[in-house]
């Protein structure tokens, strides 16, 4: 019996220009393109085992069995993997993560890229970056863009060839930091990928990603010229368009919390009053309040104080996916 094993390292981002609604679903081709930020310290751990000896893939999720829509999403990417090399042999997954899952805080992101940088070691394959970030889009969209490091841009693309991410600058181009405000740590009711689904019946989509072209433009030199002000702008402007399809789409999706909703407001009032702050919220209730990396203590201690704050976990701008 033949065993071959890889474990790789991946952390989550979080979209500064949302991906809202697919074009493709079966291969997540997404209906417009992203710009996020890959979170250090916030990690993903996976370790996958090639093994003559299984007669299933097998799903381990933070010490406990996974199966269902996990394992199926799972099965995509080691299916695709077993296409390439011809080799019809079975994985076993294990996977632990040191965040919440499944409440907005992108756990699903690092989950597929660490599991397709994994996978594809242990099959034997060297992928470069590209092929890597198109292997993990085929587990869950966002996960494309946490194999590439630093602040990620991710293609729409015309095809499953040209839709992958590629880093704008790496992470030492600008000390930013995510200050995540979590309110819940249970899981959503509606999962993103249902939500992707429902985009199209908002009578705002259509407006939301015929704008996105400029959306990316504004948010690419925001970043490449460290224009703090210019990225709250468009990063506050973006989440509160995504949210907006979610609100008016059939059914309407809303994951905010009164917490959520306080958060919004105390920081917008705090940059008014000049402390360099902006807020983006993915599908979930909990809030990433992104300031510059030498205020992220003050930030965080703020955030503390406001009620419905369970806890905040602070991150920096993080580096690619890698193997352990």
């Amino acid at each position: 019996m033949e065993t071959s094993i890889a474990t790789a390292i991946a952390h989550p981002n979080i979209a500064l220009i949302k991906y809202w609604g697919d074009r493709e679903p079966r291969l997540r081709l997404p209906a417009n393109g992203s710009i996020s930020m890959n979170l250090a310290g916030l990690t993903t751990r996976t370790r996958v085992s090639f093994d003559d000896a299984l007669s299933s893939d097998e799903l381990i999720l933070n010490g406990a069995p996974a199966h269902g829509e996990a394992l199926e999403r799972a099965g995509l990417v080691l299916e695709r993997l077993r296409q390439m090399t011809g080799v019809r042999r079975y994985a076993r997954v294990e996977s632990v993560n040191n965040f919440p899952m499944g409440a907005g805080v992108a756990s699903s992101a690092s989950a597929f890229a660490a599991l397709a940088l994994a996978a594809s070691k242990a099959a034997g394959l060297e992928l470069d970056e590209s092929e890597l970030s198109r292997l993990a889009r085929l587990g869950s969209g966002s996960a494309c863009r946490s194999v590439p490091g630093g602040y990620v841009e991710w293609l729409a693309g015309t095809s499953d060839e040209d839709s992958y991410a590629y880093s704008i600058a790496p992470p030492e181009h600008w000390a930013l930091a995510d200050c995540i405000a979590i309110v819940s740590r249970a899981h959503k009711q509606v999962v993103s990928r249902q939500g992707h689904v429902l985009a199209a019946t908002s009578p705002i989509q259509a407006a939301r990603l015929a704008d996105t072209p400029r959306r990316l433009s504004w948010c690419r030199s925001a970043i490449l010229e460290r224009d703090f002000e210019a990225l709250a702008e468009i990063a506050e402007l973006d989440s509160n368009l995504m949210h907006a399809v979610m609100l008016t789409s059939t059914p309407r999706l809303l994951y905010w919390q009164p917490a959520t909703l306080a958060l919004m407001q105390a920081v917008v009032e705090w940059r008014g009053a000049g402390l360099p702050v902006f807020y983006t919220i993915d599908a979930g209730p909990n809030v990433h309040v992104i300031c510059p990396a030498e205020t992220a203590e003050q930030v965080a201690s703020r955030l503390k104080e406001i009620p419905g704050v369970q806890e905040v976990l602070t991150a920096l701008t993080g580096g690619a996916a890698r193997l352990e």
